[in-house]
């Protein structure tokens, strides 16, 4: 995976435990840079990954790797990149800020709208060293998940423009923390969890753009295939709810 503190980490330790695998016990997982993990896959030092596209693609195309679920099957609404800036340089900085939240806002509007796919494929093809045809796919959320022909599509696969797409939701904030907690990289606190959902400056981004509701966001913010619904004011609640049980037995269950 990315990174220790990465979404991908995290959504890779679900699914792993919702099997009965304990990450921390029965494998060995190991940080890699993106662009490294299709030639780690294919020397054999890893057995498989959990990452942002289009390298999964990339996997496939080459041969060596098969796409096993979309992140958006695991949870159904995850962030991922993010702008960040220090607290004190963005209060300092308001006009900045703002413009800087403005410019995104309308770059991911441009790269959303299907009638830019190509061109954006064609830019981030040069930047990534990656067939545009690749990435172009991955933009409409239409893949190939294996060399057999088998495919999939699906539009929350990549969600970039539209009105919700890139508001921070302290929900994702407090859910990411719950992760830290369930797997002991941080204590349970209701302090340490009012700091993480701070974090995701909403007051900032409604003072740039205006407020924009999540109409299309799962019930729990989150959308977890198996599990209990995540509630992000009783962290410890939901962290207890995976202790100390057979995750075996938990039913899946979808929710939209």
């Amino acid at each position: 995976m990315t990174f220790p503190f990465s979404n991908h980490n995290y959504q890779l330790r679900f699914w792993m435990a919702a099997g009965g695998v304990d990450p921390d016990e029965d494998v060995r997982l190991v940080v890699l840079p993106p662009p490294y993990m299709v030639d780690s896959l294919a020397r054999g030092q890893v057995d498989g990954f959990c990452v942002g596209a289009p390298w999964n693609s990339v996997a496939v195309a080459s041969g060596f790797g098969r796409i096993l679920h979309f992140g958006c099957t695991i949870m159904a609404r995850a962030s991922e990149k993010v702008l960040a800036v220090r607290e004190q340089w963005a209060r300092a900085n308001p006009e900045t800020l703002a413009a800087l939240l403005r410019t995104l806002t309308e770059a991911c509007a441009f790269i959303g709208d299907p009638a830019n796919h190509r061109a954006v494929a064609s830019a981030l093809s040069r930047r990534f060293d990656v067939d545009a045809e690749i990435i172009a796919q991955t933009l409409a959320g239409e893949l190939k998940l294996s060399n057999d022909g088998a495919a999939s599509t699906d539009r929350r696969y990549l969600v970039i423009g539209g009105p919700d797409a890139n508001r921070p939701d302290p929900i994702q904030a407090a859910w990411l923390y719950a992760q830290m907690a369930r797997w002991r990289q941080a204590p349970l606190s209701d302090d340490m969890r009012m700091a993480a959902q701070a974090v995701f400056g909403t007051d900032l981004y409604d003072a740039a753009i205006g407020a924009a509701p999540c109409s299309s966001q799962p019930i729990d913010g989150v959308g977890a295939f198996v599990g209990p619904l995540f509630d992000a004011a009783d962290v410890a609640a939901y962290v207890a709810s995976w202790r100390g049980k057979n995750e075996r037995a938990i039913p899946v269950r979808v929710v939209r």
